[in-house]
């Protein structure tokens, strides 16, 4: 079933109901809303949902059945004939250019060099599935009511451990709310401090293309603030918007750049804030998975004024299948924050937290994050030597590798080229806001460059390079 099913009946027509049940589930095969194979609802749960007589629906079912349109089986139920004849409706793709057009080629995967995937090797797959299983059957077994929104107390008080131990925050489960991933928190944040449109926000430039997009849904007028060796530009933002009512940064590695945002930087931006009253949104989005020392301190760790919402996710560390994230809510925030979830924005499934809680309390998050810092750390270097041996002008930066290519390099046509042999190398000028200070480049994802095969796809990458530079 490619679209939900949808039966309008008129009570007042002269057609007997049967007869419109039977008409609108034919129209609704012939045109490829239901698929081939698409199971439908038992004639006594479809007269439920519609308010007629179970005889009503049976005699609609037992007509398609002789027009040979569906198929009834005890065992399996009542499916759509699998008649090669019966079109389906495909799916539209994005318009080329579009936003949607490069969300699922950045997407895409999985991938050799594919950006913001973890590593499948590494990855604890059959214990998260026992602890999976174990979570659904306490889910399903559970009383029928509605989860907390602001999500599993287990769950936020893991993180609520985690975060003070890892990252230096210290907060209430209260003050923490689970999401759907880091835009799950970012939208939730956005509807919290209710932003008129056209205010003005400081992104970094480079900085995260999605971000950047959902900034502009948004409604807001985004300021691009340049980075260097020291993170954010702090003082050209001061001077240029002073005004401004947010800033987003990713001050642990700055993506894509992978500069650490530094101590009086972090002090001058948090300074600004407070005297304007203005937000600050930190993307932890590697957490503590930075491969060269320890991990610096969060933003939210120095922020005395409640101004800092530091929003973290699950997607690099596990998975972005979990679509599992969260904000930490300045205190004065934490009551709107929980507020905005339950009318608008609630948590995602407990099984899902519930198995997640159970990873982190047993101590297997910890374990798999040291595990995976290894694993990348060699991968990184194996990375670097391949590339470096070929005179290339590249850096480790956070999770990615940044290849610098010449001026006016295609680095979006080398990119796709390079997708058509299972390469996912990320274009670097997209994530600049302005087109005249684009760099072009690569960004290489480590984790998805696996040791035996890094030889072979550093030679397939520099060679597409060649031939379109």
């Amino acid at each position: 079933m490619t679209k939900p099913l949808r039966l309008k009946l008129d009570r007042s027509a002269k057609t007997p109901l049967a007869e419109q049940i039977h008409r609108g589930i034919r129209a609704a095969i012939e045109s490829g809303v239901l698929a081939p194979g698409a199971r439908l609802p038992s004639w006594q749960d479809l007269a439920a949902q519609l308010g007629v007589a179970r005889g009503t629906v049976r005699s609609a079912y037992e007509k398609l059945s002789s027009d040979q349109m569906i198929v009834a089986a005890r065992a399996t139920g009542t499916h759509v004939a699998n008649w090669k004849s019966f079109p389906v409706r495909p799916d539209k793709a994005p318009a080329p250019g579009s936003f949607m057009e490069m969300y699922q080629e950045l997407t895409a995967g999985p991938a050799i060099f594919q950006m913001g995937v973890p590593s499948q090797e590494t990855f604890p797959a059959k214990l998260l599935a026992r602890m999976r299983v174990r979570a659904v059957r306490a889910e399903t077994s559970a009383p029928a009511i509605y989860p907390d929104p602001r999500g599993e107390l287990d769950l936020r008080r893991e993180i609520a451990a985690y975060l003070a131990l890892a990252r230096g925050i210290e907060c209430a489960p209260s003050q923490i709310i689970v999401t759907s991933g880091f835009t799950g928190g970012l939208g939730l944040a956005l509807r919290v401090l209710c932003l008129g449109p056209k205010t003005k926000v400081w992104m970094e430039d480079p900085g995260f293309p999605f971000t950047r997009h959902g900034l502009e849904l948004a409604g807001l007028s985004i300021v691009p603030i340049a980075v260097d060796a020291d993170g954010i530009d702090v003082d050209f933002g001061v001077k240029h918007a002073p005004d401004a009512a947010l800033a987003v940064v990713t001050p642990g590695q700055q993506a894509p750049l992978g500069s650490t945002l530094s101590l009086a930087r972090r002090s001058r931006l948090l300074e600004w804030a407070t005297q304007n009253k203005a937000w600050v949104i930190e993307d932890d989005y590697l957490s503590e998975l930075q491969l060269k020392g320890r991990a610096t301190p969060a933003l939210a760790s120095l922020d005395r004024a409640g101004r800092v919402i530091h929003i973290g996710s699950f997607s690099k560390t596990i998975s972005p299948a979990l679509r599992l994230g969260f904000v930490v809510a300045p205190a004065a925030l934490a009551s709107r924050f929980a507020e905005t979830a339950a009318c608008l924005a609630p948590a995602p499934g407990p099984a899902v937290q519930l198995a997640t809680a159970d990873f982190m309390r047993d101590g297997h998050y910890l374990r798999h994050l040291r595990r995976t810092k290894r694993a990348y750390t060699a991968q990184g270097e194996a990375l670097l030597k391949q590339l470096r041996t070929r005179s290339a002008t590249v850096a480790i930066a956070g999770l990615a590798a940044v290849l610098r290519l010449p001026d006016g390099a295609p680095d979006l046509a080398i990119a796709r080229d390079a997708a058509s042999f299972g390469l996912a190398p990320t274009p670097l000028s997209l994530w600049y806001a302005r087109i005249a200070s684009a760099c072009p480049g690569l960004l290489l994802g480590i984790a998805t460059s696996p040791l035996k095969k890094i030889e072979a796809s550093c030679d397939r990458l520099l060679r597409i390079i060649d031939r379109l530079t």
